[in-house]
């Protein structure tokens, strides 16, 4: 009979993100894990194997309760607004975080995925994801009339996904609000019409 674990999985699975997030992958070491998490080596590949199993396990769960969890909220809102709405959090934590860590998906599209094809499909699979509800909700707007029709729904999406790409990327050397803040407002006011844009300048 498997002995009860004693310690919480939830837990270790946050402190773990918490090293793998500020440190990366390849410079976080079993001991690091081991010194953040509060539990032993050998608990830790008993529960969830290797140092490259746990990194599994904590780029699942930030995907699924992180960006999953945004696309969901923001889908309920009408699709102009819901679009806005996808960026607050990663502007102001680009903008806010003191230790510059940025995104955990873009950093591992960076350090992990060009040498790791398992990571590497885990990592676009979730960009996938996200340029599909970026499509999904411009779609919507163009049918609405709150997003534009200038320019094709598919190119619109790709340029908001390079855009927080390039946001969470910029965020590590250049946290600095004013670029920041104009490269989303200026990506964001690709959806809308010339007249709507000139008018807020008003």
């Amino acid at each position: 009979m498997a002995r009860p674990r004693e310690f919480d999985e939830a837990k270790v699975l946050d402190a773990a993100t918490r090293c793998f997030w500020a440190r990366g992958y390849e410079l976080t070491s079993v001991r690091d894990l081991v010194e953040h998490t509060g539990i032993t080596s050998a608990s830790l590949y008993n529960a969830f194997g290797d140092k490259r199993a746990l990194y599994g396990r904590v780029l699942d769960q930030y995907i699924e309760c992180g960006i999953a969890e945004r696309i969901r909220r923001c889908s309920a809102m009408p699709p102009r607004a819901g679009l806005a709405a996808f960026f607050d959090e990663p502007l102001e934590r680009s903008i806010s975080d003191p230790d510059h860590k940025g995104c955990m998906l873009i950093n591992a599209s960076l350090e992990v995925a060009p040498h790791d094809a398992g990571f590497r499909e885990v990592v676009a699979d979730a960009l996938r994801r996200i340029e599909a509800f970026f499509l999904d909700r411009i779609t919507a707007g163009q049918a609405d009339g709150s997003v534009t029709r200038r320019l094709p729904p598919e190119d619109l999406a790709a340029h908001l996904l390079g855009t927080l790409m390039g946001l969470r990327t910029l965020s590590r050397v250049r946290p600095e609000p004013t670029l920041l803040t104009a490269l989303v407002h200026t990506a964001l006011a690709l959806l809308d019409e010339p007249a709507a844009i000139a008018c807020s300048a008003d």
